[in-house]
């Protein structure tokens, strides 16, 4: 390739960085060719401590999702 790996690195870098402050946002980030990232939100629920057993409650909380393309589908079959 045309660029030295200190360049991909800084590139990779800066995307991860804009996908992260998309995200914080509440922003979706398609990327043609790959996918998409997003933000979902988990219902609250009932959980069990593996280690007591005791039920505890878990709080409604956001989390990043990622949806892979159909280009990127048909590459991994």
């Amino acid at each position: 390739t045309d660029i030295s790996k200190a360049q991909a690195t800084k590139a990779v870098d800066s995307l991860v960085n804009n996908i992260r402050n998309s995200l914080k946002n509440g922003e979706k980030v398609v990327l043609a060719g790959l996918g998409t990232f997003s933000v979902k939100k988990r219902k609250a629920r009932t959980g069990r401590n593996p280690r007591t057993g005791e039920q505890l409650s878990i709080p409604e909380r956001k989390v990043a999702a990622f949806k892979a393309g159909k280009t990127l589908k048909e590459a991994v079959k």
